[in-house]
């Protein structure tokens, strides 16, 4: 698929942390319980670390006890999603739709959310952007 931020391997690899090209560019992820939005209750957007594309807003983050930041949705057409039955599991995988970095997962398992999902992203894919006061 292309994607609007297009970068070689080289490239991405000059520009994130080897943590972040290990989760954003070969689906990896951080350790649960260590992130640094696991629990943050800051208002704002939550952008993706790799491109700086706006994902998620504040108001649809909740405490899942996963380990993870979880939404229960995106914004508008900011993510796609792929098929991924690795490590023997049937799973929906996120990616940021602006440059195809890997954000996390997505479970249908309900949480009490308007939507019924919990999109289990990791801190490491995110870039938290407050809101301004005023």
């Amino acid at each position: 698929m292309g994607y609007q931020v297009d970068k070689t391997d080289d490239e991405w690899r000059a520009e994130l942390s080897a943590e972040e090209y290990a989760v954003l560019r070969r689906a990896g992820t951080e350790p649960a319980f260590v992130g640094a939005y696991t629990d943050t209750e800051t208002e704002g957007t939550y952008a993706c670390k790799a491109c700086g594309h706006e994902l998620f807003t504040s108001s649809t983050k909740f405490h899942s006890g996963c380990g993870w930041p979880s939404f229960y949705e995106p914004m508008t057409d900011t993510v796609e999603y792929i098929k991924d039955t690795s490590h023997g599991m049937d799973r929906v995988e996120v990616r940021c739709a602006n440059c195809g970095s890997h954000l996390g997962h997505v479970f249908p398992d309900g949480h009490g959310t308007p939507t019924g999902d919990r999109y289990c992203i990791n801190s490491i894919s995110l870039t938290l952007r407050p809101t301004q006061g005023p």
